[in-house]
Parts: C-alpha cells; sequence; structure tokens
C-alpha cells in the first residue's frame, strides 16, 4: 500500500524505524511537538492536512497521534480512509499497547517516562527549555509535557491566580477547578512544585536508540530531581502493525466519510459518530 502519515515529531525515530521494515510505503508528515498543549489549534492543523490529501491518492491516512488532551476529537476524512491507534496518549506508542500502558500507570504512578522523542526535541526546536517527559501521576495526570510554553500563552489568566488568600499557593485540586488539568499541572511544574509528586524517572529503552545515551541523561534529570532511574523495554508491535496495514478493530480505528472520532472513556479510547 501507500499510505500518507501525519504524526508528531516526538515518536520520529520510531515511526522511521517501523516504516524501514514495512512493505509499504509510507510519505511522512510531522508536526512540531506541543499542539496537544492547544487542542483546539492541533486539531484543526490536522484537519487541514487531511483535508489537503489528494483524493485517491493513498490507500489510507495514517494519525501518529493519540487522543492526547482530546485533540483528536472531531476529526473527519471526506475522502481517503483514516487510521488511528486507540491510545491515550504517546506513551502508548512506545510501550507497544494501551493495555501496557495502563499496567504501568497502574503499578506505578508516580513515574515520569523518558523516550528519544522527549529528550530530543528540545533540540529540533533550538530552544532550551527544562528536560521533562511525560508524567503518569493520578494527581497530575494530563496529556502534555508541560515544559514548551510560556504559561501565559496558553491562558493569559493562569500566571495570575496562582495564590489564594493570604499570599498560599492555590492547591492543585484548585488550580485543576479554575483552569483545567491540563493548564492545572502545566502551572505546577513551571513554578517549581512538580517534582515532588513523582519518584522515579524511567527511560523506555529501544536496541536502535541505545548508542545516543538517552541512559546517562535520564540519570542525570533523576539525581537532580531526587528520583529513582529505571528503564522499560520499548515495544514496537502498535507502531509496526500501524504502518504495516494491520489494523485489527481492538487495537486501532478505521474512520470512513461520514464519520467522525470521538472519546469513549473506556477501554476503547475513541470510537466512530456519523454524522
Amino acid at each position: 500500500m501507500l499510505l500518507k502519515m501525519i504524526a508528531c515529531e516526538i515518536a520520529f525515530r520510531e515511526m522511521c524505524m517501523a516504516a524501514a521494515r514495512s512493505v509499504n510505503l509510507i510519505d511522512f508528515e510531522f508536526f512540531t511537538q506541543g499542539y496537544h498543549d492547544n487542542p483546539d489549534i492541533g486539531r484543526a492543523l490536522i484537519q487541514e492536512k487531511i483535508d489537503s490529501v489528494e483524493n485517491g491518492k493513498y490507500d489510507a491516512i495514517l494519525l501518529g497521534y493519540a487522543l492526547c488532551n482530546n485533540m483528536l476529537v472531531g476529526l473527519t476524512t471526506h475522502h481517503i480512509p483514516l487510521v488511528i491507534p486507540r491510545a491515550h496518549d504517546c506513551i502508548t506508542f512506545f510501550l507497544g499497547s494501551k493495555e501496557r500502558y495502563m499496567e504501568c500507570y497502574t503499578s506505578r504512578p508516580g513515574t515520569y517516562y523518558y523516550t528519544s522523542g522527549w529528550l530530543e526535541y528540545r533540540k529540533r526546536k533550538s530552544e532550551r527549555v527544562p528536560a521533562v517527559g511525560y508524567g503518569a501521576n493520578p494527581a497530575l495526570r494530563s496529556d502534555t509535557s508541560g515544559a514548551v510554553e510560556n504559561p501565559q500563552s496558553r491562558n493569559p489568566e493562569v500566571s495570575q491566580g496562582t495564590q489564594s488568600g493570604y499570599g498560599r499557593m492555590k492547591s492543585y485540586q484548585e488550580l485543576v477547578e479554575q483552569y483545567g488539568e491540563d493548564n492545572a499541572k502545566y502551572v505546577m511544574e513551571v513554578l517549581g512544585n512538580w517534582t515532588q509528586n513523582y519518584t522515579h524517572g524511567v527511560l523506555i529503552d529501544f536496541d536502535f536508540t541505545r548508542h545516543l545515551n538517552f541512559r546517562q541523561q535520564v540519570e542525570e534529570i533523576c539525581r537532580q530531581h531526587g528520583w529513582e532511574y529505571d528503564e522499560l523495554k520499548g515495544d514496537m508491535n502498535l507502531l509496526q502493525r500501524l504502518l504495516d496495514g494491520d489494523w485489527n478493530s481492538k487495537d486501532f480505528l478505521v474512520v470512513h466519510s461520514g464519520e467522525i472520532v470521538r472519546a469513549t472513556y473506556d477501554e476503547r479510547v475513541i470510537d466512530i459518530e456519523k454524522v
């Protein structure tokens, strides 16, 4: 098949490896990491790219995005089938399945995950930003790294209302109630309090990225934050099957003309709705 992939650069190395192993031909278009911090903007950009794909040129359009702060909700296709992995966030891509993601999330919630994309996007943006990954903490769970923007650029009120009476810093729950979970997590990170909610930094390791010395980087981050360092073996299964065209309904959603994506808030993650 000839496939069009619209993806986040956070999975650049892993997707290129999957493409090299696939029998299919894939045309890639990568977007800068961070659009899920502003899901309305990200959704509009992805929809624009889907709409611009020439009718009949490809067998399918693949999305290298997870639900990511509900950014996929409302997407549709007017011609070529659209294929999306069933995933809450991009860490699922590197762990191989939504089931393994939930297993890791529930077994050790106070964990920040690191991959090649999380560690290298700062160089791609040529910015000096904090070296953070994706946090899986029940008190701070959201679909963002929270490290690429000024908080005022996401919500002009956030930086003004973080204190509550007598100079007391608002609690995380108070921030969630006022600004929403995504912005609350970002504010906590910017203020420097976020590290105390985590106990481990985990590198998701692949054989083909081991020569890049990510282990040393994550070990140093953990040392600075007082976290324990650990590693998980990465699993390419989900990404490989996405690019190979092995789209079973359990792990992938196929969207056709006249259907839009909706969130299900259950083990399916996403589903379709007729329009």
